[in-house]
């Protein structure tokens, strides 16, 4: 069975438009939307990619769900 993880998510509305985004507990990951579903998009794809790596070089994948209220 697979494990679920939860790492929080900033969106910063960018001057020129558009949303840049941070994964924090993903120290690396920066992507960025159009819009705010396209930026969510993003971050998703960018989480599983950097896991899916992280995986391959047998590191942990570190989980922030400890952290929610």
């Amino acid at each position: 069975m697979l494990k679920k993880y939860t790492f929080d998510i900033f969106y910063e509305p960018m001057e020129e438009g558009g949303y840049l985004v941070i994964v924090p507990a993903l120290p690396g990951i920066v992507t960025y939307g159009e819009d705010l579903e396209e930026a969510r998009l993003m971050a998703l794809d960018a989480i599983k990619c950097h896991c899916e790596g992280l995986l391959k070089d047998g590191e942990p994948i570190p989980d922030n769900s400890n952290d929610l209220p």
